[in-house]
């Protein structure tokens, strides 16, 4: 469900109508959807996904863009990010929650139908084509930082630059509130056992140009099965769930849609690999494990030095 706070007034000298507003969001909605839905069969995405030709097809600027962040980061996690492995979420069962442990072979035939670097790009003639007839592209795991990239885009086409912005759990902050105080937001305890929301961390942005905060966890999807639970994040290399301690990992960024498709990563790469990596590319991230029934925190070097934000004892 989409929230956005909003001021009405520019420079206090044009007011514009909420319901403009609206309708433009609305507007810019409807065409990702309209774009990147794997629910609707229509869009262009399950277009793409159900086709079997490898031949060249025309995408869109945006298309491009997303292929060309995922392909970034695959290649930065070593594969431990990748946007094609919808086969092996059918095969454990977690699209339609009907959960299924597979065989060794299972999962080996499976991860040979995925692989990001089976699309290619020709970014000058805007078009795409996939080398492998029956690969499958999801960007949901870039959706909501996506979505979030969209609308912000239309407060700003306004010359609104005081706004928070969420969608789905994330958002992008930027300039203060309507009374002139810094913007404090919060990030979800991983529990579990509490179908409500609650806050762990309770955070101040400092930075009025614009900070965006994409969170990913292990802890909404899973299922047991004989004493052992399984995550809905799968590793793309292991074809299977990962099986560290980390439940949840926020991504300070600019970009909603970079930090998004890095939260999913770090939950990947787990919190030894997520915090070398994240010290390699600077990342600003904040862990949390679970150790038992124990909460435990840390924070990337990028985000333990950042003057962005601030951390409430």
């Amino acid at each position: 469900m989409l929230k956005a706070r909003l001021i009405t007034s520019v420079g206090g000298q044009k007011v514009i109508p909420t319901q403009d507003i609206e309708q433009q969001f609305n507007t810019a909605l409807a065409q990702i959807d309209a774009e990147f839905s794997t629910y609707r069969d229509d869009s262009y995405i399950s277009k793409f996904n159900h086709s079997s030709s490898t031949d060249w097809q025309a995408a869109s600027a945006d298309f491009l863009q997303l292929l060309t962040i995922a392909k970034e980061i695959n290649h930065k996690t070593g594969g431990c990010y990748d946007p094609t492995i919808g086969p092996l979420f059918n095969l454990w069962g977690f699209q339609k929650d009907k959960f299924n442990l597979p065989s060794a072979a299972d999962i080996e035939a499976t991860q040979a139908e995925i692989g990001i670097d089976k699309v290619e790009m020709d970014s000058a003639g805007q078009r795409i084509r996939k080398t492998l007839p029956g690969l499958q592209l999801n960007f949901s795991s870039m959706g909501e930082g996506y979505s979030i990239s969209k609308l912000s885009a239309v407060l700003e086409r306004h010359n609104i630059s005081n706004y928070l912005v969420e969608f789905g759990g994330d958002m992008k902050i930027r300039g203060h509130k309507p009374d002139g105080k810094k913007w404090r937001i919060a990030i979800d305890r991983p529990d579990r056992k509490d179908s409500e929301r609650q806050p762990y961390s309770i955070i101040t942005i400092n930075d009025e140009t614009g900070v965006t905060l994409d969170t990913s966890g292990t802890y909404r999807h899973h299922f047991d099965e004989n004493g052992k639970e399984y995550s809905h994040i799968l590793d793309p290399r292991t074809g299977a769930p990962v099986t560290h301690n980390l439940v949840s990992a926020s991504v300070f960024g600019k970009d909603p849609r970079v930090s998004d498709a890095w939260a999913t990563a770090m939950l990947c790469l787990g919190p030894d690999a997520g915090q070398s990596i994240a010290k390699e590319q600077q990342l600003e991230v904040f862990f949390i494990e679970q150790r038992q029934d124990t909460f435990h925190n840390a924070q990337s070097a990028a985000l333990a030095t950042s003057k962005r934000v601030s951390f409430e004892n």
